[in-house]
């Protein structure tokens, strides 16, 4: 059974909105799998916070809309959204950051414009970019993988720093980002761009232990989670291929493009694709149906104009990874695509005819 929304009148068959939502949400679980086994149990923490928020948040406003609550309260909107967002903060944010970006995504981003179904930009996104200009370092603060850390976390350390700063031994989280040689870590895309702008190689770069012996450690196997996770909704028709195809293809050319050109600076296209949130945006994210293109053209378009704006902003922009950026400019720009990319109107000809 087909799920994915396509222009009129060639409309596919479509389950309820609550089926797709699941269906969704168990796509996610190989890629949260992969975040526990390396970053330990919180982003799993962090999911439960945003769920609890979001149902309260939804509740709220359905009160204050008149809304049916008890038919809209649980079709798996929210919950969605409360997921994908608890999958992109920092495993050990502290919690009031992950409860104001659901209070901020259902109520402003969903509700304030009509909710379900309305709103011009992905929530989920528009909450992390909200939250990742507003508190910087919080939501910067990355973890490195488990094996890299010279303190145990556990699940009660876990949620001890979630919500004091601390763990139960009483490390800080900045603490927890000191490797084993002393010095503080970040993430891989994050590590590059530093090196690149401290006039390092890329070579020279990967003698960090973060890239591990591939590309970037822990994280190719969060992408390939994800990536996974994506062949599924594929292959129960629950998204469309094209702007997956589009966006992956258009940021493994520009990479390509620019690591023949100057291999010393700039990434391979390997490291793209298994780095940050590159499949997880791919198939989670851009396939969005509400705030993305609406037709095939639009949506290959979309992928497109996408993944060269996430290659550019890595390469150019003052944030190490950028899918959340290019997402909601490209939601910005999706109804000038829709206006050159809309299908001709059934029984007429080109011209309007």
């Amino acid at each position: 059974m087909a799920y994915w929304i396509a222009s009129s009148p060639h409309n596919h068959v479509k389950d309820s909105t609550s089926a797709l939502m699941r269906l969704v949400i168990y796509a996610t679980i190989p890629g949260v799998l992969a975040q526990w086994y390396f970053f330990g149990w919180g982003n799993l923490i962090q999911i439960g916070i945003a769920i609890a928020f979001a149902l309260i948040t939804e509740f709220v406003c359905l009160g204050l809309r008149k809304q049916p609550v008890r038919e809209q309260l649980f079709d798996g909107s929210a919950i969605l959204t409360a997921v994908l967002l608890g999958i992109s903060v920092p495993a050990l944010a502290p919690w009031w950051i992950v409860a104001l970006g659901m209070v901020f995504s259902i109520s402003i981003v969903k509700h304030l414009y009509g909710g379900l179904g309305h709103n011009i930009f992905n929530p989920a996104m528009a909450a992390y970019v909200m939250l990742l200009i507003s508190f910087p370092v919080q939501m910067t603060a990355w973890q490195p993988p488990l094996q890299l850390l010279q303190h145990d976390v556990t699940l009660i350390d876990s949620i001890s720093a979630i919500f004091t700063g601390f763990t139960h031994s009483g490390y800080s989280v900045e603490q927890l980002k000191t490797h084993i040689d002393g010095y503080t870590m970040a993430t891989p895309l994050d590590t590059l761009k530093t090196n690149l702008t401290l006039g390092l190689t890329i070579g020279e770069s990967y003698n960090s232990p973060v890239f591990g012996q591939h590309f970037s450690l822990g994280w190719e196997w969060i992408n390939a989670g994800f990536l996974l996770g994506g062949l599924f909704l594929l292959y129960k028709k629950a998204i469309h291929w094209s702007m997956p195809v589009s966006f992956l293809t258009s940021l493994f050319v520009c990479s390509l493009i620019a690591y023949i050109a100057s291999p010393d600076h700039n990434a391979s296209t390997m490291f793209h694709w298994l780095s940050g949130a590159t499949m997880f945006g791919a198939f989670f994210i851009l396939t969005d149906p509400v705030s993305g293109a609406t037709s095939v053209k639009g949506r290959l378009v979309f992928g497109a104009l996408c993944g060269f704006l996430v290659f550019i902003i890595r390469k150019y922009g003052g944030y190490p990874d950028a899918v959340a950026f290019a997402v909601l400019l490209c939601n910005m720009a999706t109804p000038l695509i829709d206006q050159y990319t809309r299908p001709r109107t059934y029984g007429h000809a080109k011209g309007g005819k």
